[in-house]
């Protein structure tokens, strides 16, 4: 099954059959909103809004590992999620797609970045935190239909809610190399990696943040919903090219990664652990 996480303007998905919706409980409380499953041809889809189904929840307060246990447990092997960003890059233009392949950790607010801990001891490699299978399928599936596509970015991660300041942008351009910045893709790519998921994120840049000299190009809220929205039947299209035309049961390292990364016998856990780990390691 592919799970999809709507991002920013993304609260559903038109075209896709909607067979049953519902809350999927957590050890770490409740996801987000619904998770809405249906099909696309006779491809099985489970869709989760990232923010809610009315945007209520700041990227700080996102249930990160409730959304990626919920979309684990209910049977999804990857994950493709959208996301609105801002450009570190003259090339990369406001309402075109960008894949990540990196990520730069730039947040600190406290949001939970990990299942384990509380005596559970695991360290995931994480040096290509991106499946690279699944982010080749949507790059191929955008050159199909012509969309303007990069692909094998960094993206950069930091707290929100505020814009970032013309200092953390030059920071995060230059001297971390990011190519592209937003609030939310981590700790979800890192949690997706965790629970043995492929992930791939389909960014948006709406703007080009507050690196440019001016003024008119820096971000502001109206700019970035106005472009997302401009862009969201285009990324729907993309979506839907990738789901029909790609294979969304092929084996993948993604889903073995945990495999030397524990430090401990699930064999010996009860309760609470083990159905947390059960659903990790299926």
């Amino acid at each position: 099954m592919l799970g999809i996480i709507g991002g920013t303007g993304l609260y559903n998905v038109g075209w896709m059959e909607v067979l049953e919706s519902r809350i999927v409980g957590t050890p770490f409380g409740e996801p987000s909103a619904k998770l809405s499953f249906g099909k696309v041809g006779d491809k099985d889809i489970v869709f989760l809004p990232r923010h809610g189904e009315s945007h209520q929840y700041l990227p700080s307060e996102v249930n990160y590992r409730a959304n990626i246990w919920a979309l684990k447990s209910v049977g999804a092997k990857r994950v493709i999620s959208f996301s609105a960003t801002g450009s570190l890059r003259k090339e990369i233009k406001p309402g075109e797609f960008a894949l990540p392949s990196q990520y730069f950790d730039f947040v600190k607010d406290g949001r939970p970045k990990s299942f384990f801990g509380n005596g559970l001891v695991a360290h995931i490699t994480s040096a290509e935190p991106v499946c690279v299978n699944l982010r080749q399928q949507i790059y191929s599936s955008g050159q199909e239909l012509k969309l303007p596509i990069h692909d094998d970015l960094t993206y950069g991660c930091v707290d929100g809610p505020r814009l970032g300041t013309r200092a953390e942008s030059f920071f995060l351009r230059d001297a971390a190399k990011c190519d592209l910045v937003g609030m939310t893709n981590i700790p979800e790519a890192f949690l997706a990696r965790e629970a043995q998921l492929c992930y791939s994120t389909v960014a948006i840049p709406t703007d080009y943040d507050c690196w440019m000299d001016d003024p008119a190009q820096h971000v502001s809220v109206p700019q970035l919903l106005k472009c997302y929205s401009d862009s969201l039947d285009s990324a729907l299209e993309l979506l839907k090219h990738t789901i029909l035309y790609h294979d969304h049961d092929q084996k993948c390292s993604c889903q073995s990664s945990l495999e030397d990364a524990l430090m401990f016998n699930p064999s010996e856990l009860e309760g609470g652990q083990k159905i947390m780990m059960d659903v990790l390691l299926s």
